[in-house]
């Protein structure tokens, strides 16, 4: 009977590991408003002067909004201008802010921009980083195991399509202000960031540690 029992957890063990995630698409404005606002930032913050807001992807950046609903975190993405409850930033762009994905609390993964197209999601770094943002992340809603999951799947999906060489939190992006792939122009220009946890991190990296992710340079 015990071995009987251990071929049934085996046998779902496998089917499990075996499902495939899909991608629900659920995209964000992306007009010519907010076209001409991303070729902009990347005049202004990099240097970079290209007739098309399309990137090479180097890195996945994880992220938490701290919003506590999926509609909610979509609806902070969704427009072209940042709105006012980002005065913090607004003196430097116009660009909102905004992420190629959003996961929510029970693991589903929406894409709302191409994968290589510009999201304005870390400062210094947007122009070659894919951004993942996780629904949640205060206190009282931490990230859920099915988000995790999905970050794991979603990062191993990416790095099968680009090559794609560091996966980091967002508060690890400092780490790369002396790093070749950093353009950020004003060295006044930085935010504190926590997101999405160190644990959370370790986590994705002790399941992605097969594919050789090269790792966050040293302050």
């Amino acid at each position: 009977m015990k071995k009987y029992l251990l071929y049934i957890v085996l046998f779902f063990t496998v089917v499990s590991c075996a499902i495939k995630r899909t991608i629900v698409e659920k995209p964000i404005l992306f007009d010519a408003e907010r076209e001409q606002l991303t070729l902009e930032y990347m005049k202004d913050r990099y240097g970079i002067e290209t007739p098309t807001s399309t990137i090479a992807p180097k890195m996945v950046v994880l992220h938490w909004t701290v919003i506590p609903t999926l509609e909610g975190s979509y609806k902070a993405f969704y427009d072209a201008k940042l709105p006012n409850w980002r005065p913090d930033l607004e003196n430097v762009s116009g660009l909102n802010v905004s992420s190629q994905f959003l996961v929510d609390q029970d693991g589903t993964i929406y894409q709302l921009l191409p994968e290589t197209t510009m999201a304005r999601h870390v400062i210094g770094l947007n122009h070659c980083a894919i951004g993942v943002e996780n629904v949640g992340g205060a206190e009282d809603m931490p990230l859920t195991r099915k988000q995790l999951k999905s970050n794991i799947w979603l990062v191993k999906y990416l790095k099968e399509k680009y090559d794609i060489d560091y996966v980091i939190g967002h508060y690890e992006y400092t780490n790369f202000e002396d790093h070749e792939l950093w353009l950020e122009k004003d060295a006044s220009y930085r935010t504190a960031k926590s997101d999405p946890g160190e644990r959370f991190m370790r986590k994705v990296r002790r399941a992605t540690r097969k594919l050789e992710f090269k790792s966050v340079p040293k302050k």
